[in-house]
């Protein structure tokens, strides 16, 4: 018997849920916004067990979800930095990621996740 009140699952709450829930999506941004991780062998670091070619993925479905902002600049040799600031390595990477505006308000997400389970 179907419930005659409720409502469906609104397909923006779905995706958010789809996007979340994939394995190690919010250790990734937790790693981005709190542990300061900025290279990908900082990220492997901070997230031990990640596989390389999952932590790959997950920053490219970050990006393409509008989460993570992807930058090219020019430098020798080329280099991978993930960043949530304006504010630049001395040494210039040739690639870095920034949280957008849309990853960051994921962070009270995370720290209500972690507030959560601190009295679990």
């Amino acid at each position: 018997m179907r419930c005659r009140q409720c409502q469906t699952l609104p397909e923006e709450v779905a995706r958010a849920a789809d996007l979340l829930g994939r394995r190690w999506v919010l250790a990734i941004l937790w790693a981005a916004a709190e542990a300061g991780a900025v290279r990908f062998n900082e990220f492997k670091q901070t997230l031990e067990g990640i596989p390389p070619r999952t932590l790959a993925q997950r920053l490219m479905e970050l990006e393409q979800a509008g989460v993570l902002e992807r930058r090219v600049l020019d430098a020798r040799p080329p280099r991978v930095e993930y960043r949530l600031t304006d504010v630049l390595d001395a040494r210039p990477p040739r690639v870095e990621y920034r949280l957008t505006d849309a990853g960051r308000r994921l962070g009270t997400l995370v720290d209500a996740m972690r507030a959560w389970a601190a009295h679990a």
